[in-house]
């Protein structure tokens, strides 16, 4: 699973991508024609929790794999290298400038966040509908695959497509059903992907969400998740060595979470993952799976052989070790759960599979 990372020039894309990672990229390496991949730690509060707990040898928490983008042309072509390397992606995080500094040129000017994205998924819709025009007119040319089922309902899907788009609005909205998908699932169509918006603004307005209210409520209807970022404040405080200065320069600016924690829900949200933890003395580790998946499937997650010889799973809720503050406690307060097949996994839960190969 993949998250993109876009943005006009001059916006912070390239801090953001940074803090993630732990690497920021030098600009003559942010100027090539292609993106450059990286790996980001979730940030889970879950997960510290249960480290302390535990104390454990090794500290494992889940990753993502990033993909900075190749900037963002003004007016580009239906072929740039950024919407080439965007097909490769699960999800997409736009970075906004949402600061104003006088030392940092805006391609248009000024700043104006609403107008950027508006401009960006602009773009986005065009590059789609361009697509679908050509594949209709494509499968106008080939009458005899319309006797294959399958072929005239992927007409029928580009036809609802073109109609949405047509409205200015994205493919993301449309319902599709499961094999509905399988059918353009190698389609490039960027406005099908998940989307969220970073606004990366002023120091000062780092604890100031008037902004973040306003573009969410003008993008309501779209299916976008949006928060801000003082990406340069928060780089910085990064930099500090112990927990207790973070804190205190938090509580200073008036931020009550550190916004890369709440960018890795965003991104976890986007991608359709929740975590699940395995929990010991030799280590405590953090799993990625898709919403809704099996106990056995979760397993699988681990290790192939422990899904194909799966007998249970033996569940502890979050919530329910931190306030009985041990596996022990958990066990006298009947609050194992032990669960079959058909279990579904939620997030958040600390569990041990038991399986015979």
């Amino acid at each position: 699973m993949k998250l993109g990372i876009i943005g006009l020039p001059q916006t912070g894309k390239k801090t953001l991508f940074g803090l993630l990672t732990g690497n920021a990229p030098s600009d003559a390496a942010a100027a090539q024609k292609k993106a450059l991949p990286g790996f980001a730690p979730i940030r889970d509060d879950r997960f510290t929790a249960l480290a302390r707990m535990y104390g454990p040898k090794k500290e494992t928490p889940a990753q993502i794999d990033l993909l900075l983008m190749p900037k963002i042309e003004k007016n580009p072509e239906s072929d740039t290298p950024l919407f080439r390397e965007m097909a490769d992606v699960d999800a997409v995080c736009h970075v906004v400038r949402a600061f104003s500094d006088e030392a940092v040129y805006h391609i248009d000017g000024s700043t104006d966040p609403v107008r950027d994205i508006d401009a960006i998924n602009g773009e986005f819709l065009l590059h789609d509908l361009l697509f679908i025009e050509k594949r209709l007119e494509r499968m106008a040319r080939e009458p005899k695959k319309k006797a294959d089922p399958s072929a005239k309902r992927e007409e029928e899907i580009m036809a609802a497509f073109k109609e949405q788009l047509e409205r200015d609005l994205p493919l993301r909205l449309v319902p599709l059903a499961p094999d509905d998908r399988k059918i353009i699932r190698s389609y490039p169509l960027l406005t099908l992907k998940k989307l969220f918006i970073v606004l990366n603004v002023d120091d000062t307005a780092a604890a100031d969400d008037s902004l973040m209210r306003r573009v969410s409520e003008r993008f309501a209807s779209h299916e976008i998740g949006i928060m801000q970022v003082a990406a340069r404040m928060e780089g910085e405080i990064s930099l500090l060595e112990s927990e207790e200065e973070k804190r205190a320069f938090m509580d200073d600016a008036g931020i009550r979470e550190p916004a890369l924690n709440v960018l890795s829900r965003l991104a976890m949200d986007s991608l359709g993952l929740i975590s699940f933890f395995t929990v010991g003395k030799d280590e405590v580790k953090q799993w990625l799976v898709r919403k809704g998946s099996s106990a056995p499937e979760a397993a699988g997650v681990i290790h192939s052989d422990i899904q194909r010889g799966f007998i249970r799973a033996e569940v502890i809720k979050y919530l329910d070790l931190i306030d009985l503050g041990s596996e022990e406690a958990v066990k006298k307060a009947g609050k194992l759960h032990v669960m079959g097949k058909d279990y579904i996994v939620e997030d958040g839960d600390i569990a041990s599979f038991r399986f015979n190969v």
